[in-house]
């Protein structure tokens, strides 16, 4: 129970630390004094009614403290903009919820896209380093390194703890949801938590910004995809939509991103991470409409113009009944160091009884494997031919 409610908490501790204060690590300093005290009283005296307002008084009450303490910093304790609070004097009306100006700051473009999703992670989610690192397949000291050098890019540059204004607003939230999607994109390929952690990243910005279709959209297209992530392997062996186990499917969770994607449409919601959740639930019924799916992969195509996507909407026109389309748009795709390209290809060369050629494109995917899941998918393949 404490634990869920720090991570569910961490995020808005901190970010109503950071815009006190104005400085990240003396921020984490006061929010994990905050949780320390809490891990000490709450099994005693159990959790408060809101636990949030709670935290949040808690932290800034040491923040003060500390502050009182440094001498040097006296001028600056007669402009903190906080009533003197007591420790058990909790008021949550007065305590303004500022995740959005964190999000905004982590995923400034001025920081490279590896702080970025660091930080996020650190400070949206709450997740220690040594678990970013693990995540991400870097040592702890690494990870240390990447989340101290984009504090201090905060600091030395000024990158300001405030949602941008309407004029940059467009691009800059284009860039809070490519983390978003970046850190899922990490956790669906086997990374179950890094998945979890996105989703529950994805429901903080829908929150904070109900009105904004593409952060249902990402929020839908995420969840759906994660319903179905128990079906996915067996073992170490990769399983194919067609193929899946439906009973593992989440159906609540699924139903839950299609009631998001729902939203997003309602909102007027035509962008890319819309569109992927719509493939996505389309993807997810008894009976798969390929034309439609491809049709949709079309659209996904003119807004993204990626040779991916491409590939993706020839899978489709394949899985509608016609292989040779299928092939001849792949074959105009130059994705020649792509996995997918090549085990694509092999798999329309398959099913249209050339088995040489085939079997060179599964080899070629195969030199380019990186994954146990998806070496033993490939010499299945190879092996059946």
């Amino acid at each position: 129970m404490l634990e869920e409610v720090f991570r569910d908490e961490w995020g808005r501790v901190l970010a109503s630390l950071v815009g006190f204060l104005g400085d990240f690590d003396k921020a984490e300093d006061a929010a994990q004094e905050a949780f320390a005290i809490a891990a000490r009283r709450w099994p005693e005296s159990g959790v408060p009614a809101n636990p949030g307002a709670w935290l949040v008084t808690t932290a800034r009450n040491r923040a003060i403290d500390w502050i009182r303490r440094e001498r040097t910093l006296a001028e600056k304790i007669n402009l903190l903009p906080v009533p003197e609070a007591v420790m058990d004097e909790f008021d949550d009306t007065v305590i303004k919820d500022e995740r959005l100006e964190l999000i905004f700051t982590c995923c400034h473009p001025a920081l490279p896209l590896e702080g970025q999703v660091a930080l996020t992670l650190r400070a949206l989610g709450g997740l220690e380093t040594a678990e970013i690192a693990r995540a991400f397949l870097v040592s702890e000291e690494t990870m240390k390194r990447r989340l101290s050098r984009a504090k201090a890019k905060i600091k030395a540059t000024g990158i300001p703890f405030a949602v941008p204004g309407a004029r940059l607003l467009p691009e800059r939230l284009d860039a809070v949801l490519a983390v978003i999607y970046l850190i899922y994109n990490e956790g669906y390929r086997g990374r179950v938590d890094l998945g979890a952690e996105a989703i529950r990243l994805g429901r903080v910005l829908a929150a904070l910004m109900p009105d904004e279709p593409e952060v249902h959209g990402l929020l839908a297209l995420m969840m759906i995809h994660h319903a179905r992530r128990r079906a996915r392997f067996s073992g170490e062996d990769l399983v194919l939509l067609e193929d899946q186990d439906r009973s593992l499917w989440d159906a609540g969770q699924i139903a839950t991103g299609r009631a998001a994607l729902e939203r997003a449409v309602a909102l007027g919601g035509r962008g890319a991470y819309v569109v992927q959740a719509a493939i996505a639930s389309l993807q997810t019924r008894e009976r798969i409409d390929w034309p439609r799916v491809a049709e949709m992969y079309r659209r996904l195509a003119e807004l993204t113009g990626s040779p991916v996507v491409e590939l993706n909407r020839a899978v489709a026109v394949a899985q509608a009944g016609d292989p040779a389309a299928a092939l001849g748009a792949v074959d105009r795709l130059g994705l020649d160091g792509y996995l997918y390209f090549h085990s694509t290809r092999g798999e329309l060369l398959r099913r249209l009884g050339r088995h040489d050629e085939a079997r060179a494109a599964y080899r070629r995917a195969l030199e380019l494997a990186t994954t146990t899941p998806e070496r033993r998918f490939l010499t299945r393949r190879l092996e059946e031919l």
